[in-house]
């Protein structure tokens, strides 16, 4: 998928500044893989065994996970699309809305739970509430 798909359909972008973060399962980071994703990103490469290795495994400090999959999933399925075709168009049209303040805010609420895990010495967080 990546060689035949994602590859060729990047080169149909501007994606010099583009930034690839994948899990950190063991089927994605194959050492082909990594040497294909490493060859295309470089140093914009979050992976495990890429340059940028991927952040510890907690929900509560990963804004994809406390924030941008919920978030994208409660609208994009908002009028419950029943094909595949207005999905898609939920999805770009979700992610296209997303204005650099909101953003501002996850970078600001991610700062606040890194200090408390640093100040606490990473002990377990209290039930965190994402206030936008």
């Amino acid at each position: 998928m990546i060689t035949n798909f994602f590859i060729p359909e990047l080169n149909n972008h501007d994606f010099q500044e583009l930034w690839f973060q994948q899990d950190g399962a063991t089927c994605h980071t194959a050492r082909a893989t990594i040497d294909l994703l490493n060859n295309t990103f470089g140093d914009r490469l979050i992976s495990r065994f890429g340059p940028v290795n991927w952040p510890p495994r907690s929900c509560d400090l990963t804004p994809l996970d406390y924030f941008l999959w919920g978030y994208v999933k409660s609208l994009v399925y908002a009028d419950k699309p029943q094909t595949l075709d207005r999905l898609e168009d939920n999805i770009h049209r979700v992610i296209a809305d997303i204005r650099p303040q909101m953003l501002e805010k996850v970078i600001e609420n991610w700062t606040s739970r890194l200090d408390y895990i640093r100040a606490s010495r990473g002990s377990p967080m209290p039930e965190i509430i994402f206030k936008m």
